[in-house]
């Protein structure tokens, strides 16, 4: 007979909280790579093109989106678990399957926002850059730019799907 401390081992919320951490930090690595990338091609140009700094700040603004996934991922799984209330009731305590499924969420998001925050970055400083020589070059980084985001987009609705499995386990 396998007993509810057996399901539920102390060190279960652990890799919840774990997973929320992940979800928030490469999330924000990747954004912060992405603002400070495009920032640069962004400075780089408006010393030739003043006129179009504010135009090209599209590649900052998706960039920061990325955080944003990370942070509602986190949220949901701190909320969803229970993970920061310490209680002495069964019902409040996450087991095994949930805590993995939650670090599993926070990967999920995290590692493909950290890569499409490089990707932005990359793209919005050579994008931009060239859209200052070229301005038909503009829709084409902003399409690229888009295929970018979607990567961070992918992660986050796996993570969404991956929150709402953990739901279904408890140990009560």
């Amino acid at each position: 007979m396998v007993t509810v401390t057996e399901l539920c081992p102390a060190y279960a919320p652990f890799l919840g909280c774990l997973g929320a951490a992940i979800s928030v930090v490469f999330c924000s690595f990747g954004a912060a790579y992405g603002t400070a990338k495009s920032g640069v091609g962004i400075s780089a140009m408006g010393v030739m093109r003043p006129e179009l700094i504010l135009k090209s700040a599209v590649p900052v603004v998706m960039a920061g989106i990325i955080g944003i996934y990370g942070l509602v991922v986190s949220a949901l799984i701190a909320n969803s678990s229970n993970i920061f209330l310490i209680s002495f009731c069964v019902s409040d305590i996450i087991n095994f399957k949930s805590g993995c499924i939650h670090l599993g969420a926070g990967l999920s998001v995290g590692l493909s926002g950290l890569a499409a925050g490089f990707a932005v970055g990359i793209v919005g400083d050579a994008g931009v850059r060239g859209s200052a020589q070229q301005p038909r070059l503009f829709v084409g980084m902003i399409l690229i730019l888009i295929f970018a985001e979607v990567l961070g987009l992918y992660g986050l609705i796996v993570a969404l799907i991956l929150n709402t499995r953990a739901g279904e386990s408890s140990c009560s």
